[in-house]
């Protein structure tokens, strides 16, 4: 085990051009596509918190070759964030004031898991990494989830809201109205997904879903093929934004599919956002859906269907936030 650990981080420490602390960050211009450039290895996600997120598992992955690991350390840093109200047990709640979460975890060669509708789990990442690697089972759902995380030793903790939950909570129940604002209620997830040298892919997704949503609803993040998907034969996509509107698509396994197709990565998350628009399209103002996506060659993409979608790009050259293209 240790010859192999050895070689694993040897292998790595090719690939790596900086050293540890170095990543470099820019932000691309609005709407600018990437340029069929290939990188190996290549960590993506979502959004401005995509960028400490991939730090840490870009470090993980440095020290460790674990590809697994790397997402699910990665997108921890996000459920611990107290600015994030979007991810973690810190985000805004639903209609009775109580945060739920849900979360994916996927590896190449088809093992996965996930939790949803879960409560007083403060990493809800690492339980769905336990129902993978632990259970029989795919999927856990509220009471049940949060029965297993007990039983693995996952310390329950105090429901109660986080003091900007709470306080925005409060004026949210002055008149109680239902209505996600474009890039700032819906865009609530942290999806990555990752590269390694070896080929492998993995990915992650975690959340505390929509801000107000009716008790019990569940979005796309812990759903497999809606939220993530990854097969190391193709490549991996993750999703953003309203999880109503693509889990209508299967928006992540689309990706993968359209990319086994012989799509590029770019052209397969393009083509998502048009079969969203097309099955949304009565409210498609209300709604922004975002995509990023990999192919084993290490080409990626990230589309959405309005201006705003940002993503964190690491790979051996440094890190980026960069701005991505959209349709309307």
């Amino acid at each position: 085990m240790s010859n192999r650990r050895s070689f694993l981080k040897k292998t790595l420490a090719s690939t790596t051009l900086l050293l540890p602390g170095s990543i470099i960050t820019s932000c691309a211009e609005p709407g600018q596509k990437n340029s069929g450039e290939k990188f190996k290895p290549l960590i993506l996600s979502t959004w401005d918190h995509g960028m400490p997120a991939n730090d840490k598992a870009w470090e993980v992955l440095m020290e460790t070759g674990n590809l697994v690991s790397a997402v699910e350390e990665g997108v921890k840093v996000t459920e611990l964030d107290m600015d994030n109200l979007s991810v973690g047990l810190q985000g805004l709640p639903d209609r009775e004031g109580i945060p739920t979460l849900d979360a994916s975890i996927m590896k190449g060669d088809g093992s996965c898991g996930s939790v949803a509708f879960v409560r007083q789990v403060r990493h809800p990442i690492s339980l769905a990494r336990k129902v993978m690697e632990e259970t029989p089972h795919v999927m856990l759902a509220g009471e049940g989830a949060r029965q297993f995380a007990i039983e693995q030793g996952f310390p329950m903790e105090k429901e109660e809201l986080s003091p900007k939950a709470k306080e925005l909570y409060e004026e949210w129940k002055v008149e109680s109205r239902y209505k996600p604002i474009v890039n700032i209620e819906n865009h609530d997830t942290i999806g990555m997904i990752a590269l390694g040298p070896d080929g492998k892919l993995a990915g992650s997704c975690t959340t505390s879903g929509l801000a107000y949503k009716m008790h019990g609803r569940v979005g796309d993040s812990p759903i497999i093929g809606a939220g993530l998907y990854v097969d190391d034969e193709v490549g991996a996509a993750t999703a953003t934004g309203l999880g109503e509107s693509i889990i209508r698509i299967c928006g992540s396994f689309l990706i993968v599919e359209l990319m086994r197709q012989g799509r590029t990565p770019q052209e397969a998350c393009e083509e998502a956002v048009i079969r969203l628009i097309a099955k949304n399209s009565k409210d498609i103002k209300d709604i922004q859906a975002g995509f990023l996506a990999i192919n084993k060659e290490g080409e990626y993409g990230a589309y959405a269907v309005q201006q705003g979608f940002t993503y964190a790009m690491h790979h051996s050259g440094g890190g980026n936030l960069l701005n991505a293209t959209y349709k309307l």
